[in-house]
């Protein structure tokens, strides 16, 4: 079993994960963090921090999509393992549907 990231996360990019991380699996995008699939332990520690509720077992349904998606952008992204600010539209955008159509990026972020 594995963390992913979901679209959720997508326009708010709360990183209060990150710091509780205890193997540095967090990679940031522009507009976005990922779990690296391959790095996680599967500890849990980092989905209740999530503010977003963007964090989940890979063990839910429909979760393939979301695990491939973050294995290609942690291969991509710098990883971050300090907390940052969230991006300033995160409460408006807490909770919209398809954030991923509309808002996604795949640029990286700076890491850190």
């Amino acid at each position: 079993m594995t963390y992913v990231v979901i679209d959720n996360c997508i326009a708010c990019k709360y990183t209060d994960c990150v710091e509780v991380c205890p193997v540095d699996c967090f990679y940031e995008g522009e507009n976005m963090l990922v779990i690296h699939p391959d790095e996680c332990i599967d500890c849990g520690v980092c989905e209740p921090e999530c503010p977003a509720d963007a964090i989940r077992p890979d063990t839910e349904p429909d979760m393939e999509k979301w695990v491939e998606f973050n294995r290609k952008y942690s291969e991509m992204w710098p990883v971050i393992i300090t907390k940052k600010d969230p991006l300033p539209e995160s409460e408006e955008r807490d909770g919209e549907a398809g954030k991923l159509e509309k808002y996604f990026s795949e640029a990286p972020g700076e890491g850190g």
